[in-house]
């Protein structure tokens, strides 16, 4: 006979802050835990394609930065592969496409260098715009929120995902856009967590 459970009760949710930066960021922090932090290195040393910076701010509803978030990335190779037991291809050595930056405490602003992906393969065959999967949280924000970042200089009006977005402007929140600097190519890219110009998120 199974056992009923109306008795149990929700376990109380917590937001993420203000001190995730310790436990998942330490170096970035000002602790000196460990000989080299999980998911610092995006790309490695020997992955193929252009060389990329991206950069942007996070604000809230009143268009403050919020100087507290943590953003983990996850992304394809140039060639569009994950590093992933299951992807159809294979990755450079030292290619872990999956990095973890924190914004910085005085100004809002994060980074992080890497290479850009290439198209990946989709749900029933189709082809999805290069992008990075990104997913972020700081200080009451309960559950993480997902996004993601497409580039200014590629075709994305195919890409099913972004098409699941009905209205154009929205959509304008998921670009980054390209810049070409005298320290090499930077795609800006800002997150707003509320307002008219919220970011799009993802249910996943």
């Amino acid at each position: 006979m199974a056992q009923k459970l109306d008795y149990l009760k929700e376990t109380p949710s917590q937001t993420a802050g203000p001190y995730v930066h310790i436990g998942l960021a330490p170096g970035a922090a000002g602790f000196d835990i460990y000989e080299r932090e999980l998911g610092w290195d995006i790309a490695g040393p020997n992955a193929a394609g252009e060389r990329i910076r991206i950069e942007g701010t996070v604000f809230d509803g009143t268009g403050a930065p919020v100087k507290d978030v943590l953003l983990e990335a996850w992304q394809a190779n140039a060639a569009g592969v994950y590093a992933h037991p299951e992807s159809s291809g294979e990755v450079e050595e030292g290619f872990r496409g999956w990095g973890r930056v924190i914004t910085d405490f005085e100004t809002g602003l994060w980074q992080f260098d890497t290479v850009k992906p290439g198209p990946t393969a989709g749900r029933g065959g189709t082809r999805q715009a290069p992008h990075i999967n990104l997913w972020i949280v700081a200080r009451g924000i309960n559950i993480g929120l997902n996004t993601r970042l497409y580039f200014s200089d590629e075709d994305n009006s195919t890409d099913p995902v972004l098409n699941l977005v009905e209205q154009q402007h929205r959509r304008q929140t998921l670009i980054a856009q390209r810049h070409e600097t005298g320290d090499g190519v930077v795609y800006k890219f800002d997150i707003t967590l509320q307002g008219d110009t919220e970011t799009v998120f993802f249910d996943i």
